[in-house]
């Protein structure tokens, strides 16, 4: 591609690599430092409304601090999504210690995150909240680069090569424990203790800073 041709503006449909350091609550808890940039498509909720429409117009080498209100980010804190799970009829196998995440699937296959946030005799219960909600988050952003993205990334809504596709190709039949949420859920969850190291596309809308 000709210098000429190469996007000279963040815009919708154009690839960026970001470098980035996320502070939340006075701590830095995610960064790219010592990484190569988060590379993703503009304009298509790859990372979070917030942090996407503030990155608008900006170009190679040019940094800013972003501040992103949880309403921008990840919500706010739904008292409707944490639930309560017999102590019984859960998994033996996964670790009862509170902050430990889960991937819970339900009958659907459809795959949810749930961080254990209390333990009692009786009961385990689940909050499937994103652990960033309810939360401001504070970005110090710099464009590494900008470049046009292919028909095929356009087509398929997200960069290929860079950990979207990682995540694609990830096993979808790894095995899950079944339990029932309680007598009267006729949905059925099964669960799967996360990997410590294991860690979500940053600023996706459905991860962290996704």
């Amino acid at each position: 591609m000709n210098t000429q041709d190469k996007p000279q503006t963040v815009a919708d449909d154009v690839v960026v690599s970001l470098d980035y350091s996320l502070t939340v609550d006075d701590q830095v808890i995610d960064s790219t430092e010592g990484e190569e940039p988060l590379e993703f498509l503009q304009g298509h909720q790859n990372i979070i409304p917030g942090l996407e429409d503030a990155l608008q117009g900006m170009k190679i080498g040019d940094s800013k601090v972003v501040t992103v209100p949880a309403a921008q980010a990840y919500g706010e804190i739904d008292p409707e999504n944490i639930v309560d799970v017999p102590r019984d009829e859960f998994p033996a196998e996964i670790p009862l210690e509170e902050g430990t995440e889960l991937e819970v699937k339900n009958s659907d296959g459809e795959v949810l995150t749930a961080t254990i946030a209390s333990i009692s005799a009786e009961s385990i219960k689940l909050d499937f909240n994103h652990p960033l909600a309810g939360k401001t988050l504070t970005f110090d952003v710099t464009i590494a680069d900008l470049r046009e993205a292919s028909e095929e990334e356009l087509a398929h809504g997200h960069v290929h090569g860079g950990e979207f596709d990682d995540e694609l190709e990830e096993d979808d039949d790894e095995y899950f424990e079944e339990v029932d949420l309680d007598e009267d859920e006729e949905d059925e969850l099964s669960y799967e203790d996360l990997d410590e190291d294991e860690e979500d596309l940053p600023g996706a809308p459905n991860n962290d800073i996704k």
